[in-house]
């Protein structure tokens, strides 16, 4: 199944050891990227985030954010006394410096500095990070839920946008035998009109170069072969964003290098029309794992 990297997800569990809520964002992004916020009192639980993340999610920018409120009558606060002091001795030194521009230091903002408050004695630190990791799986299944929603979608325009390339490349196709006999007809009128006699088989021969400089047959073979490419990764799924975002570029020096040998006005649409599906279909492609 094919998963965008765009979602966002939040999950939100109470018991005993408190309220817990994660909310994960998710972006585009090359590598899997991780930007944890968590309380002071959990930060022990990075390392085990981290973990998770990577075997949930292969690639995007990921926002880890969690919130926790303790339990109804456990709200007393234990100082540590040493980090106060400490404080409060910084806060001294930049008193003196401002001189009779400082202002008294707010009682709460120390409070929220990290490190000041401790954890209330007795309390189970095992079954906090235990109540919070099970938040967390079910903020990650949320999340993987979304992106496979959103990367459904993704998938069903880009299956769009490849039959329209296919089409197009069949239709330029089905049009080159008349208009290599058209372009050879006009080189025989221009070389009649000059009055100068020529060989005929040296006329054939140069014909024949004439109008191999123009054939794409093998630039329109490619974009078939590519086309059923990008439909096979589609029917696969898993990470296969970084394989489409190549066949992209690949379609684009083949539709390239099909404007670059039209030799009418209607095959240099075609071309236009080839490199603009295959550009909407490369910007779906960036929000693919």
């Amino acid at each position: 199944m094919i998963s965008s990297m765009t979602a966002f997800a939040r999950a939100s569990r109470s018991g005993p050891q408190g309220d817990f809520t994660w909310e994960l964002r998710s972006v585009n992004h090359r590598y899997l990227e991780l930007s944890l916020r968590l309380p002071d009192a959990l930060r022990g639980l990075e390392p085990r985030v981290r973990e998770l993340a990577s075997r949930e999610l292969g690639r995007g920018k990921v926002d880890i954010t969690l919130r926790h409120a303790s339990p109804v009558g456990a709200a007393r606060l234990d100082i540590d006394d040493a980090a106060l002091t400490a404080l409060l001795a910084a806060a001294a030194q930049v008193r003196d410096r401002l001189g009779a521009h400082a202002t008294p230091p707010d009682p709460l903002d120390m409070l929220r500095w990290p490190g000041v408050v401790k954890s209330a004695e007795g309390a189970d630190q095992d079954a906090i990070d235990a109540a919070a990791l099970g938040g967390l799986q079910a903020a990650f299944a949320e999340l993987k839920a979304t992106r496979q929603r959103e990367g459904e979608r993704l998938a069903a325009l880009i299956e769009e946008r490849a039959a329209g390339v296919l089409e197009l490349a069949q239709k330029i196709g089905a049009r080159m035998p008349a208009l290599r006999d058209a372009w050879r007809e006009k080189i025989r009128e221009r070389i009649a009109a000059l009055g100068t006699p020529v060989e005929p088989a040296r006329l054939e021969q140069e014909l024949v170069l004439a109008v191999q400089k123009g054939d794409i047959a093998e630039e329109l073979d490619r974009i078939g072969i590519h086309v059923k490419e990008i439909r096979d990764c589609l029917a696969k799924g898993g990470a296969v964003g970084r394989r489409l975002d190549f066949l992209m570029q690949e379609l684009g020096r083949e539709a390239n290098t099909v404007g670059s040998k039209a030799i009418d006005m209607e095959v240099t649409q075609a071309a236009v029309g080839l490199k603009v599906l295959i550009e909407q279909m490369r910007e779906q492609t960036q929000n693919i794992e």
